[in-house]
């Protein structure tokens, strides 16, 4: 069972990735530095990717996604 503390809502809007809020620093609507195709290529663990959030510079190891949610090495939540 994957843990919801480890998981980060997001969406694609165009060929923006944006969250609805930094798990950093609590800015909103932030734009990630990814494209739709480097998340698709994260579904199912077949690849992973470290994000520096543009807004706080604070890392995150994203090691699986799905349609909703990016999953984190790490508690976010």
């Amino acid at each position: 069972m994957i843990p919801l503390r480890n998981t980060l809502p997001y969406d694609v809007q165009m060929k923006d990735v944006t969250v609805p809020e930094c798990p950093f620093c609590q800015s909103p609507n932030v734009l990630l530095p990814i494209t739709p195709e480097e998340v698709i290529g994260l579904y199912g663990g077949a690849s992973k990717k470290t994000l520096v959030f543009p807004c706080c510079r604070g890392t995150l190891r994203i090691i699986d996604a799905d349609r909703d949610y990016l999953l984190a090495a790490r508690a976010i939540r």
